[in-house]
């Protein structure tokens, strides 16, 4: 029998994507709803990431987990964004009255934030400039769209708004694919909606794209990344297809086969390989850039250590001591109430859900966050922030990495992944959790 704190290895490397810790589902009610100006008061604030969330889509994707409806009745989204400039207005107050306030980057996801139209997009940028005070045009603004919201009068209020980057959620470029991932599209569709992209000029185009489709085989899939470098994007990522609880797929009771997990793996490698052939770096398990790209990011902004605000039911926050934001769910009935929850709050000035971060959770999101990506963890910065090394603290998981050859020791300085562990990233991801976040995921899970 395993134990919580011994997870048995698991028997193929992909369970579900990994990327901040801990997961939305270890959130818990906070019985004090702290109060946010007391969360924040002693936070660096000279450095933060401004993250404003909107959970509508046109149609839900089969592989789809993400918090969001699909469609909204008359109003819904006018009342949404009433709510949000509550929220701004609110944190914006809570985070006091001092010039120290900063924001390095900004993102809009979801959801589709394009789902909103052009007007209300406007509004939203309205918001996040003038209720928090980011300045969208001094600094990185990521923005997710699908191909059928991605129109020209939208894409014309971002570019004027200030967006540097656009990520496009193509999935595939074959008809066939698409519909069998419960995503409605056709690829003239979708070579319009890139067209206009690059119409728009916004600098970074990002395609996302998904391997592991039922009836995919390696030849439409290097198809599909053949059409998508088509249009050079200066981003590409690449997703392997998960059936998880409650979406549509896992819903059909579709799930892999015996050698499921190995035909992604093949598909990923030839994916890779595809792509750094063609001039394009690899950062991480799935982001890939290309190499001439103009920059994108902030330069003095580290996900690993410094906060970010979040605006919107879906959204979370990141202080020091906690990590927070509203419930959380998958099923449609839920969110639905979440939303409308949101919609009626008047009052944003406390937590109402998250996580606790003590310095064993934060030194695990540290050395996770920074392991998974392709530069790989510092053992310096680590030390100075910890005080201790990161073999002091997790030799036993790295006993295990290094065993199955997924660490490199080319460079003594620096803990990175062998290109075979980025593949098993989403594996890797999973050991470093706690107990204790296991043991909160495993409860949502049974609800």
């Amino acid at each position: 029998m395993t134990t919580a704190a011994e997870p048995a290895v698991r028997t193929g490397p992909y369970q579900h994507y990994v990327y901040a810790y801990p997961h939305k589902t270890a959130y818990r009610e906070l019985p004090d709803r702290p109060l946010l100006r007391d969360l924040w008061a002693a936070e660096p604030k000279d450095a933060l990431s401004l993250y404003l969330h909107i959970p509508f889509c046109e149609v839900r994707c089969g592989f789809c987990n993400l918090f969001t409806r699909i469609g909204a009745p008359d109003g819904l989204t006018g009342a949404y964004l009433d709510a949000l400039e509550r929220q701004a207005t609110a944190v914006r107050e809570a985070l006091g009255e001092t010039d120290d306030i900063r924001f390095a980057t900004a993102a809009f996801g979801g959801g589709t934030p394009t789902f909103l139209t052009a007007a209300e997009l406007d509004r939203l940028c309205d918001i996040a400039e003038h209720r928090m005070g980011a300045g969208l045009r001094a600094v990185p603004l990521s923005v997710e769209a699908s191909p059928a919201t991605a129109t020209a009068d939208r894409l014309a209020v971002l570019a004027d708004r200030g967006a540097t980057r656009l990520s496009l959620g193509v999935q595939s470029f074959v008809d066939s694919e698409a519909r069998a991932a419960v995503r409605p599209q056709r690829r003239a569709d979708v070579e319009g909606a890139l067209a206009r992209v690059r119409d728009a000029r916004i600098p970074v185009l990002n395609i996302d794209l998904i391997y592991g489709i039922d009836g995919q085989t390696e030849q439409t899939w290097l198809g599909s990344l053949g059409a998508a470098l088509a249009w050079r994007p200066e981003e590409l990522y690449l997703y392997p297809l998960y059936i998880r609880p409650l979406t549509g797929l896992g819903r059909r009771g579709t799930g892999p086969d015996p050698a499921w997990d190995e035909q992604r793996l093949r598909l990923y490698r030839a994916g890779r390989d595809h792509l750094l052939a063609h001039g394009y770096t690899q950062h991480s398990m799935r982001m890939f850039r290309r190499g001439d790209a103009p920059p994108q990011g902030a330069d003095d902004y580290a996900c690993q250590t410094d906060g970010m605000i979040g605006l919107g039911c879906g959204a979370r926050s990141y202080t020091a001591a906690l990590h927070y934001s509203f419930d959380y769910a998958v099923g449609m009935h839920r969110i639905r109430g979440i939303i409308d929850d949101y919609v009626a709050t008047t009052d944003f000035t406390r937590a109402e859900a998250g996580h606790p971060m003590n310095r064993h959770e934060a030194s695990r999101r540290h050395f996770l966050q920074s392991l998974l990506q392709a530069d790989g963890l510092t053992v310096d910065d680590y030390r100075s922030r910890f005080g201790s090394a990161p073999a002091d603290d997790f030799g036993a998981e790295l006993a295990r990495f290094a065993d199955r050859g997924w660490l490199t020791d080319s460079d003594p300085g620096t803990l990175r992944l062998t290109p075979e562990g980025l593949a098993h990233s989403d594996a890797i991801g999973p050991e470093l959790f706690s107990p204790a976040v296991r043991a909160a995921m495993a409860a949502y899970e049974r609800k």
